[in-house]
């Protein structure tokens, strides 16, 4: 079992240098050193490359970073109804603030990666490798979690309604800083660490997980 200490992400500074403005973004395209900015409507990024950039104040239908790789992004302020970035990889990112309807990065892989500030109704990581992740101070609908791998992954002062943890494989996870209200697998949450409060609030779903019939 992982020490609490050993549980905190190792995020990596982000390395941007002087940007230029950039008007908008295009499937496969290759962005570096690059300021984007007020994005609106519906943008196609599918298997784009994004390197050493800032995205921000963006309000969408939809933005499509399917397959996409991000290295040293930072993205701030992103309005979508919805953000699709399977498939993708992230290296370095920081999103900071935003209000997101589906999230969608299933089968993605997060390297070093920090979100912070969002509210989003549904956040899909299924079958996603996540390591060196944290969350901090989000608010979530549902997050979905089956079949993923998580390393190092941490939340701070976040809430959720219901996390789907089915298949999930868990390593140095700090769950003590998201305030769940279901689990839909207990089983799912092997090698995590909540806290005492946790453990008791979800005291009776884990008892029937086990089988244990819990009576008054």
């Amino acid at each position: 079992m992982a020490r609490p200490t050993d549980l905190r992400p190792r995020i990596a500074a982000l390395d941007l240098p002087t940007l230029e403005a950039y008007a908008g973004l295009a499937p496969r395209a290759d962005v570096v050193a690059a300021e984007v900015e007020g994005l609106s409507g519906r943008v196609d990024a599918a298997h784009a490359r994004l390197t050493e950039s800032r995205l921000h104040g963006a309000s969408v239908d939809a933005l499509d970073l399917t397959g996409a790789t991000l290295a040293d992004v930072a993205i701030a302020d992103l309005r979508a109804a919805d953000l699709s970035a399977a498939n993708g990889s992230w290296r370095s990112v920081e999103v900071d603030g935003g209000r997101l309807g589906s999230f969608s990065a299933a089968r993605a892989t997060w390297d070093s990666v920090v979100v912070r500030g969002i509210r989003v109704d549904y956040l899909a990581l299924a079958a996603a490798t996540l390591t060196d992740v944290l969350f901090v101070g989000c608010t979530f609908g549902a997050l979905d979690l089956p079949d993923a791998r998580l390393l190092r992954v941490a939340f701070e002062d976040c809430r959720c309604d219901e996390v789907d943890t089915r298949g999930l494989k868990a390593s140095g996870v700090d769950l003590r800083g998201l305030d769940a209200l279901s689990f839909t697998s207990p089983a799912g949450l092997a090698g995590v660490i909540i806290d005492e409060r946790q453990a008791a609030m979800h005291a009776r779903s884990f008892a029937e997980a086990l089988g244990i019939r819990v009576a008054s």
